[in-house]
């Protein structure tokens, strides 16, 4: 299996930024995502700035991806997205369908995010037909489910014309609103956000009223509460899995992602055997929920 940097969700200064990506290159990770996918009022990292990571990135052996917004909500937003798609040099993770529409008809091979609602084998042919040559499945769905789909690819006789990457370690991404929650928790409307998110560098958490941490708030995205956590189910991903996605949190982040792929079921590294974690979905169970093979 290969082992993947999902896009930065959170709002980051723009030298963190750049530190981490500089870190990145000599870091384990083989393929690499980058770009804004949360928030176009994330404005310090131009497309430009970007770019210059992404070469930097391909020239230290990583294959990059630039990844497109999730939720788009101006033509000055799906503007930015054709840049990414008409960059030229690396391919793109469409994160809304408007993206996979553009990249087809540019003839665009690309990858369908986490983002994009797609829970059946026929939705995934129509994609191939259309350019894909990855798919990262929705965080929600079960390896039952992921089994059942890739059964039916088989069928199609699609199985082996794109790659399967699944979520595996992060907060994850569970719904996008055209409301911001971090402006509304701080008082502000989100047309005068300014940009409060960046004075959380992993979230906002969202307790219930027994104090339970039940979701963390990231501008206008919904993440889950506790950690997502695959590391003890990797051996279950053989044969089904091509690419593992670890989410980005903090610079530990490479740390995590080298246990994820030299140390597998027998890391003990806090950054990934921290009491805040879950793997629910991946067991049929509620998110929040933990479970073993």
């Amino acid at each position: 299996m290969k082992y993947s940097l999902g896009p930065l969700l959170y709002f980051w200064p723009k030298t963190a930024v750049e530190s981490f990506y500089h870190a990145a290159c000599s870091s384990d990770a083989d393929i690499v995502y980058l770009g804004e996918t949360v928030c176009a009022k994330r404005r310090l990292m131009k497309p430009a700035d970007w770019m210059l990571l992404a070469r930097e990135l391909a020239a230290a052996g990583k294959e990059v991806v630039l990844s497109t917004q999730a939720l788009l909500e101006a033509p000055s937003e799906i503007n930015v997205m054709k840049k990414y798609i008409e960059n030229g040099e690396f391919s793109i993770e469409a994160n809304d369908v408007s993206a996979i529409h553009l990249a087809h008809q540019q003839n665009i091979p690309f990858v369908v995010g986490p983002a994009v609602n797609c829970y059946n084998a026929q939705t995934l042919q129509i994609f191939v037909r259309q350019g894909m040559t990855r798919w990262c499945m929705p965080v929600e769905l079960s390896r039952d489910w992921l089994n059942h789909i890739l059964t039916d690819c088989d069928a199609l006789g699609i199985r082996h014309q794109f790659e399967t990457e699944v979520f595996s370690y992060g907060y994850l991404p569970l719904a996008y609103s055209a409301r911001c929650f971090t402006a509304r928790a701080e008082g502000k409307a989100k047309d005068d956000c300014q940009t409060c998110c960046i004075h959380y560098p992993q979230g906002l958490a969202a307790n219930s009223q027994e104090d339970q941490r039940l979701f963390t708030l990231n501008g206008i995205q919904t993440q889950s509460g506790t950690c997502y956590n695959l590391i003890k189910d990797l051996a279950s991903m053989e044969g089904l899995v091509d690419v593992v996605r670890i989410s980005p949190i903090a610079k530990e982040t490479l740390a995590t992602l080298s246990a994820f792929k030299h140390d597998g079921a027998t890391a003990e590294t806090p950054s990934v055997t921290h009491s805040m974690h879950c793997n629910g979905y991946w067991h049929r169970l509620a998110g929040i929920d933990t479970g073993s093979v």
